[in-house]
């Protein structure tokens, strides 16, 4: 079993990015002013009727409030960082110069919001070569707004977070979702969520990674482990949770690679026992669950 990682992807990812004086600070203020503005029309926008279409994968919602959001956001960006590439999610890729990009999430928990659960946000992190670097996000209908930088901590509203001190799954809250792509695939974090239930105070599942993280960061969960993520879920909410003294990996404890869709986020003390019963899960059958024609497909 890898060694669990204990450094911080979004302190390296600032000593090696070498950034003149003064930029990671520009830097931070735009990713606040971008999140704080996406956040405006999706509170604008909440509880009120509005388009709601599928995309890809069943269950995989966007709104007019996403793409209201993003545009608001990208608007920001264009004007304050022409020169930085963007990963949004709903348009896609923009290219840019040097090693930096922009992951942006405008609407983080679509499903949630499209029924009128208030767990939502507007994320925005940057990296650089693919690592975190510092990020923003702004959930409106709790009137929370988090952001992180190395050197400046992570925060929420005028409060310093600091990720838990919990040392045993056993005494943890913990946190989880479930991807879009659960009802095609065994592999679907159904046993994980089992075996976590089973042996922690709980396991709850908000549907919202960044805000998950943003709560881990918070210590208002102990640990959080999810699959099929993609970077712009990823990036703003890692650097809270690092920024918070907490450990951020892959399920086996390797360093964390965005691209793999696949994270753990936890107090230090539970990274090591969070490791062993993530590599401890096999799926579960599909037929446990009413889902047979998952074991015909299964290699």
């Amino acid at each position: 079993m890898p060694t669990p990682a204990l450094s911080s992807q979004s302190d390296a990812a600032m000593r090696d990015a070498n950034l003149p004086s003064g930029e990671l600070e520009r830097l931070l203020s735009v990713a606040k002013r971008a999140a704080q503005t996406g956040a405006v029309p999706l509170k604008e926008l909440f509880g009120q009727a509005m388009k709601i279409r599928a995309k890809g994968a069943a269950g995989n919602l966007v709104t007019e409030a996403d793409h209201a959001a993003e545009d608001a956001v990208l608007q920001v960006l264009a004007a304050e960082t022409p020169g930085i590439a963007v990963n949004a999610e709903e348009s896609g890729r923009r290219a840019g110069e040097g090693d930096l990009e922009w992951c942006v999430d405008p609407l983080d928990g679509t499903t949630n919001y499209a029924h009128g659960f208030p767990f939502f946000g507007t994320s925005v992190g940057l990296t650089w070569r693919g690592r975190p670097l510092l990020g923003a996000l702004a959930l409106p209908a709790l009137d929370q707004f988090f952001w992180a930088a190395p050197g400046h901590g992570a925060w929420c509203n005028d409060e310093r977070l600091q990720v838990s001190s919990c040392g045993r799954v056993a005494d943890a809250l913990l946190a989880t979702g479930f991807a879009y792509d659960r009802i095609e695939r065994l592999d679907n974090n159904y046993a994980e969520f089992a075996w976590f239930t089973h042996r922690s105070h709980g396991v709850r599942r908000a549907g919202a990674a960044a805000v998950d993280l943003a709560y881990v960061a918070a210590g208002r969960f102990d640990g959080y482990w999810e699959r099929g993520l993609s970077p712009w879920d990823l990036a703003a909410g890692v650097v809270l949770v690092e920024q918070a003294g907490g450990l951020v990996s892959g399920y086996d404890g390797s360093p964390l690679n965005l691209a793999s869709g696949r994270v753990l986020a936890c107090a230090p003390g539970l990274q090591a026992e969070m490791v062993a019963d993530l590599a401890r899960c096999s799926p579960l059958s599909g037929s446990s669950y009413g889902a047979a024609e998952l074991d015909a497909a299964a290699p």
